[in-house]
């Protein structure tokens, strides 16, 4: 199918997934033939060091007109690999899809019907999910926590990124240009009228996760401190109930103090309160730092992503054409 006006984009970033690639493909475009309406596919390489860039060349051959791959010059991350794509989509539906097959393309149908149905944006949710048990335990704590800190992010499943947006959807998300975000809930900030559909989820057969447990802890603070002050109010609540409670402390050791006398018993005691009071201003700390780093990342303006290289026949030959039309026009 021609991919000049394609109704569906689909934006997939790749980083290592030399394993998959060709089995996605494959079952991607099965999927979306089936389907029968224009699409077109965006792949964005992050700066994979496997057999990767090979093969989506390869894939681009194959379909030059529906294939797109965008090449980044490094490893800039999950969602900059995905905004990188939403810049160049032309869809009026866009679908984000993994690279590693945990969440099936053959699930794409569900959400292009809710989209058709006329929501702006589709999350899906992770149904018996094939996951190891720390990631789950990871994945349910922090839906708890970002329930209570941001609950107008309502989101059953803020790690799935098999997801449909609208093109005004994603058009803001572009525009927004925030050097770290969090893709499904900036989507949901702007979206009207959002929905949610289960899909199948897979244990991945091939290759390594990007994800360990240092950068799903990351990628969850990026969640929480990007679209909520909570962190920061409860901070400030618990040291003014820690001040008042140490000023009473004090207060009545020093009645202590004269009525009983000076004693050297209990001195482990104060270290243990001191301990715990050091623990809450680093805490704090912490919490305030996630803060100024997001707030420094923004101000200083440093590029989101560097693109060494863009695989995009259908852009090269309507320049062409449309160089092609000037210059006819000029001569006559």
């Amino acid at each position: 199918m021609p991919n000049e006006n394609p109704l569906i984009s689909v934006v997939i970033p790749v980083h290592n997934e030399e394993e998959n690639l060709e089995r996605l493909y494959t079952r991607l475009t099965t999927t979306m033939d089936e389907l029968g309406k224009p699409y077109e596919i965006i792949f964005t390489n992050d700066g994979s060091k496997d057999r990767s860039e090979a093969i989506l060349q390869k894939l681009h051959e194959q379909r030059p007109q529906q294939i797109r791959v965008i090449h980044f010059n490094g490893n800039f991350g999950q969602h900059m690999a995905i905004m990188a794509g939403f810049a160049r989509v032309r869809g009026k539906y866009i679908v984000t899809l993994d690279a590693d097959l945990q969440n099936p393309p053959e699930e794409i149908p569900k959400l292009i019907e809710k989209m058709e149905a006329g929501h702006d944006v589709v999350g899906g949710y992770r149904q018996d999910r094939q996951d190891r048990w720390w990631r789950l335990f990871v994945s349910k704590t922090h839906n708890i926590i970002r329930a209570k800190i941001a609950p107008s992010l309502n989101m059953k499943d803020q790690g799935c990124m098999l997801r449909a947006y609208s093109r005004r959807i994603v058009d803001l998300m572009v525009a927004s240009e925030e050097a770290t975000t969090f893709i499904p809930a900036l989507a949901l900030t702007y979206a009207t009228n959002p929905a949610e559909v289960g899909v199948a989820h897979e244990a991945r057969e091939a290759g390594e996760s990007s994800y360990n447990f240092y950068k799903l802890v990351r990628y969850n603070f990026d969640l929480v401190t990007g679209f909520s002050l909570v962190p920061l109010q409860m901070f400030t609540m618990i040291g003014m109930v820690v001040s008042l409670l140490s000023t009473l402390f004090v207060v009545f050791l020093f009645i202590r103090r004269i009525v009983v006398g000076p004693e050297a018993a209990g001195l482990f005691t104060l270290f243990a309160i001191l301990f715990f009071l050091i623990g809450i201003v680093l805490m704090g700390l912490g919490i305030t730092g996630e803060y100024i780093g997001r707030i420094y990342q923004e101000v200083r303006k440093r590029p989101r992503f560097v693109i060494r290289e863009v695989l995009d026949k259908a852009h090269e030959d309507h320049a062409a054409n449309t160089t092609s039309t000037t210059s006819e026009e000029t001569a006559a």
